[in-house]
């Protein structure tokens, strides 16, 4: 999971950078192997096709839209924005 992209929009948007680096330390900590292992750790995530979870960020300020491919333990963050850019994408195909 490249931290590059969510410090590129946390320059943009300085109100979100503590909240996105404190899911990025729990993200990269923790092993999860399924979608309701996320919901654990994060019980307000949406689960939603392709294996995309959306994170609400800072009281749903922003949405992080990732896609895991939970047997390689790997994370691709596929959108990150606000509530509005977030309502004009298509979540399960971007």
């Amino acid at each position: 999971m490249a931290k590059s992209t969510l410090r590129s929009f946390w320059e943009k948007h300085p109100d979100c950078e503590q909240n996105l680096k404190t899911w990025y330390k729990t993200a990269s900590e923790i092993d999860w192997k399924s979608p309701h292992d996320v919901k654990l750790t994060y019980s307000n995530a949406s689960i939603v096709a392709n294996n995309r979870i959306v994170f609400n960020i800072k009281g749903n300020s922003y949405r992080l839209v990732v896609q895991f491919n939970f047997e390689r333990s790997w994370a691709f963050v596929r959108f990150i924005g606000t509530h509005k850019a977030y309502d004009a994408i298509d979540v399960n195909t971007i």
